[in-house]
């Protein structure tokens, strides 16, 4: 349950690195995003390491994420041998495995708030957001697949939320306002890395897109219960 919600998944110090941007000035040009901020397609891969067994694994997909103030709705397809959909709505997360016909339903209740902080971090997200919830550094310009990125570094403040994420990385690009990669480090040196591309802000596309839908005959599972 913990995985699934992490994947499904500031008191600011100034960046005090000589060129660098602050975190104000970071923050502010997220802010100016969010404002406008509704609809998000993008191509992504996805990298985790596992420091017990000095193991390294990827995985690529997609996202379809709509966000409207709290009201958020998200559907995500993992291709490859492994290949599975995932979908996120109001207080209810879905992991569909096509080879098996199963799809496993989660009840997020209070955890709801774990997957818009870590999986939707960034996008859509405002300055106030994050203040409210990381303590946030700039720790100096990076380039990311050929483009100038700020890499911000944010402490969750939060107890519960150390447990799942010790440290977030967002790259944000210098034009815009919203991460191209996310590294979530967890405890115990384990570590998510997420890298965006083909990222699209406003693809225009209707409700239905950004809705997991399952075909007939899916065995639903309650791991809860």
């Amino acid at each position: 349950m913990r995985a699934t919600i992490a994947f499904l998944a500031v008191c600011a110090v100034p960046g005090a690195l000589t060129g660098a941007e602050t975190v104000q000035a970071v923050l502010a040009r997220m802010d100016r995003e969010a404002a406008s901020f509704n609809q998000l397609t993008a191509k992504l891969k996805r990298v985790t390491y596992t420091a017990i067994l000095n193991d390294t694994s990827s995985e690529s997909g997609a996202i379809w994420l709509k966000r409207a103030g709290a009201k958020i709705e998200m559907r995500g397809e993992i291709i490859g041998d492994d290949a599975r959909s995932f979908g996120f709505r109001e207080n209810e997360g879905q992991m569909f495995y096509p080879k098996m016909k199963t799809v496993q339903i989660f009840d997020l209740g209070k955890a709801r708030s774990l997957v818009d902080q870590f999986l939707l971090l960034g996008f859509g997200s405002s300055g106030k957001d994050i203040q409210k919830n990381y303590t946030v550094t700039v720790a100096g310009e990076e380039a990311i697949g050929g483009q100038k990125t700020i890499r911000l570094e944010l402490i969750p403040k939060s107890k519960q939320m150390q447990e799942q994420i010790t440290q977030v990385q967002l790259w944000i690009p210098l034009d815009a306002g919203h991460p191209v990669q996310q590294k979530f480090l967890k405890p115990r040196d384990n570590y998510d890395l997420v890298v965006y591309s083909d990222i699209n802000l406003h693809p225009g596309l209707p409700d239905s897109a950004f809705r997991l839908v399952l075909p007939a005959g899916v065995e639903r599972v309650y791991p809860q219960k």
